[in-house]
């Protein structure tokens, strides 16, 4: 284990010295720590199913993926629950998204004929949530319009939590006897799950953001010590939320659009007030540490898909299962978002940048965990594992690598058209 920490220590330490011209290369984080995690699993091969196959693991990607989408949320504008455009997320989270897990279901009924109905729907709740871990420059990249980036963004944040009580549903049907709940009371929480999220997401989000106005006033906090308690906020919104027994994710996302428009709305009255002359980025100070901390949490996990990934390949991966992720990363994302556009006054560049720009990451890697630790040991276990590292490198390749370039391109066809 010591090994392990201080080997990934190392990649950070490189990565981090070489950021601007990695990025320059467009080589982020995801693929140079993925890289990193490969070499070190190679020497490390008999104890990766272990380690991967342990609570801690799977808690510590929940407690990461809480706070990216924190982070995330902490982007959408008009401190709108469903952000500036709700009409487009709306038709891509309640269409394009149904549509999307019916039809990895069944392909991967059609590839893996072996496998129940229950693990193909896991599978499917694993591979279509989006999340922009492994391309997290390309929902602040200018080169795309507003609406896509919002609506992107959005859709990140909001996905895993509508999928989750759906996996949950399948990994009970799936053989998960640790479940307390049957199927259907599992499928049942999906409402009650959303509302507790959503009221603990915008009383802790505008609670917290109201106490540090406060705070500010009074002289009795920091500026280090501000930014601590925005570091804490996604942690103490996830773990208060769970505990009412509701969804997490959700709560986090929310807390973080809430927390965004109360600590901006009275910091920027503040600072007109007080300070009339004081830059704009200053209202953003607060968020620092907390996006510094969640790079360096990003890293981590794809250190350790990069060490999964010699899991898998040392067990063998099948032309089905590579069929399969290139599907998912591609066709099944792009068909179902182009016909929930139907009809709406988003262009057809647009339209193709939303299906093309669904990476996959830490909410597929949280996901893939959960059903590779609870479920039995076996064929179905192994093949959930391997589609999940498939998926997330394949995104990493496509969405990591790709998307920059697409986004420059993108940006000097419409340079002309502009002047």
């Amino acid at each position: 284990m010591n090994s392990l920490l201080l080997a990934a220590a190392f990649a950070v330490v490189v990565r981090s010295l070489a950021a601007n011209r990695l990025d320059r290369w467009h080589l982020g984080a995801p693929i140079v720590m993925v890289l990193a995690g490969v070499a070190v699993g190679l020497f490390n091969e008999n104890s990766i199913s272990a380690g991967l196959n342990t609570e801690s693991v799977q808690h510590a990607a929940e407690i990461i993926l809480a706070v990216l989408l924190f982070v995330d949320a902490t982007e959408v504008r008009a401190g709108r629950l469903w952000g500036a455009y709700p009409g487009l997320v709306a038709r891509v989270l309640l269409v394009a998204m149904p549509v999307s897990l019916a039809l990895a279901a069944l392909l991967g009924w059609l590839l893996f004929p072996s496998l129940s109905w229950a693990v193909l729907l896991l599978v499917a709740c694993v591979t279509v949530p989006t999340d922009f871990a492994p391309a997290e420059r390309v929902v602040r990249d200018p080169a795309l319009s507003v609406r896509v980036r919002g609506t992107l963004n959005v859709e990140s944040g909001y996905n895993d939590g509508i999928v989750s009580p759906l996996f949950l549903f399948a990994l009970i049907l799936a053989g998960d006897n640790s479940q307390e709940r049957t199927p259907l009371e599992a499928l049942a929480t999906v409402l009650p799950f959303a509302v507790k999220a959503l009221v603990a997401g915008v009383v802790i989000g505008a609670l917290l953001g109201w106490l540090m106005d406060r705070a500010h006033q009074a002289g009795w906090v920091s500026s280090q010590s501000a930014r601590v308690a925005v570091l804490l906020a996604p942690l103490l919104t996830y773990t208060a939320t769970v505990a009412i027994d509701g969804n997490g994710f959700v709560a986090s996302f929310v807390c973080g659009i809430a927390f965004r428009y109360v600590h901006r709305l009275l910091k920027a009255r503040r600072v007109h007030k007080g300070r009339a002359e004081a830059r704009s980025d200053e209202l953003d100070t607060d968020l620092h540490l907390l996006e510094d901390v969640t790079g360096l949490l990003t890293m981590t996990m794809w250190f350790v898909v990069g060490i999964a990934a010699v899991l898998i390949f040392s067990l063998g991966v099948s032309w089905q299962e590579v069929l399969f992720c290139a599907a998912v990363l591609t066709v099944i994302r792009m068909v179902p978002v182009f016909l929930a556009f139907i009809g709406s006054r988003l262009s057809t560049k647009d339209r193709v940048l939303v299906g093309a720009l669904g990476p996959r990451g830490t909410t597929t890697i949280v996901f893939g965990l959960l059903a590779f630790n609870k479920l039995p040991e076996g064929s179905a276990a192994d093949t959930i594992l391997t589609i999940t590292v498939l998926c997330v490198l394949g995104s990493v390749a496509l969405h990591g690598i790709g998307a920059g370039p697409i986004a420059q391109w993108l940006s000097k066809r419409r340079s002309p058209a502009g002047r």
